[in-house]
Order: structure tokens, then C-alpha cells, then sequence
């Protein structure tokens, strides 16, 4: 299946495209070069646009809007490639404890088509004050990644909701790791 075919049916029938999901075998690094690295050039290109093309008045910043940009657009990169194998491996070490099955390679295609809707949502940031938006389209990310625990972790129905609690507690850490982390890099 091509890209955007894919991304139209996570996004638009996602509870039908996990079951088309599940029965494919797509190794990591095939999942990763010709999908989430390209989902994830979205919002990069976004917020090198946004920030240092279009404008926008960031407080503090010193260096340059270009170099703001750019900083940003590699932050968004590597934070959208870095986390996605976070929260991956995260999902895999907490499936036994949910009574799944314990395979990095569903999870991680569990955590990348789930990114999808968020990754698209990133061209807003080609408009800054639209940028916040972006945020709002994550919570159907979420929905996502819920719609895809059973079907891809093979996860018993009367677990899926405190396997999807406890992921969102992992990402949420993970998120605030790596931001803390790539916000440090200066460029």
C-alpha cells in the first residue's frame, strides 16, 4: 500500500485499517524509511516555513529567526523519529503485564501509524497561529493508538484501557525526556 493511501485510511477508518494492519509484515526499517520519515519531514518543513519564512515573534530568541527555524525543524524531526522507537519499546516491555503479545515490530507499527493524524497536522505549523491545532489533532492520535492495542499487541478486551492508560503515562514521560533533552542542543 502506498503512503498516502495509508495515511488516508488510519486517518478517515481507522478501526478497519488495524485489522488491515495486523496482517502485514512490515520490518522496522522498512516502516521507518518509507513512512514515518516522510510523516515526520511534515512538521519539520512546518516549522522551518512557519518560524523562519513566513514569521513569527518567538520571545528570547536571540540567534536568528533562520537559525530558530532550522533548530526547531531538526527538534521536530529527530523528536518525532526518536520517540515513535521510545514509546515503541515502551509498549512492547509493558504487553506482558497487559496479558499482549510482546513483539517490538507491532508495536512500533502500532506507534508509527498512530503518529499519523499528528504528523499531518503538522503543516499547520506553517501558519503560527494556527500551531496550536496541531496539539488538538494529537488527541485523535491517541484514539488511534487506542483503536490499534488490540488488534496489533493482542491485548484481552477487559485490559486495553489500562494498557492505553498506562502507555499515555510512558509517552507523556517520554515526551517531556526528549524535549528536555533535543532543547538543549543549539545548533
Amino acid at each position: 500500500m502506498d503512503t498516502i493511501e495509508r495515511v488516508k485510511k488510519i486517518i478517515l477508518s481507522p478501526k478497519t485499517e488495524w485489522q488491515v494492519i495486523d496482517t502485514e509484515e512490515t520490518s522496522v526499517s522498512k516502516l521507518l524509511t518509507s513512512y514515518l520519515v516522510i510523516l515526520a519531514m511534515i512538521p519539520a518543513i512546518g516549522w522551518f516555513i512557519g518560524y523562519g519564512l513566513v514569521g513569527h515573534n518567538v520571545p528570547g530568541i536571540h540567534m536568528g529567526i533562520i537559525n530558530f527555524a532550522i533548530r526547531q525543524a531538526v527538534i521536530s524531526f529527530l523528536g518525532t523519529i526518536g520517540s515513535a522507537f521510545l514509546t515503541a519499546y515502551i509498549i512492547n516491555w509493558l504487553a506482558p503485564r497487559f496479558g499482549s503479545k510482546e513483539d517490538f515490530n507491532r508495536a512500533f507499527r502500532l506507534v508509527v501509524y498512530s503518529y499519523t493524524p499528528m504528523c499531518v497536522a503538522g503543516i499547520l505549523y506553517i501558519f503560527p497561529a494556527l500551531s496550536s491545532l496541531a496539539g488538538v489533532v494529537g488527541l485523535y492520535s491517541l484514539y488511534i493508538l487506542y483503536l490499534g492495542i488490540a488488534p496489533m499487541m493482542k491485548t484481552p478486551e477487559e485490559k486495553i484501557t489500562t494498557y492505553f492508560l498506562s502507555t499515555i503515562i510512558f509517552v507523556i514521560l517520554i515526551f517531556l525526556l526528549i524535549s528536555m533533552i533535543l532543547g538543549g542542543l543549539y545548533f
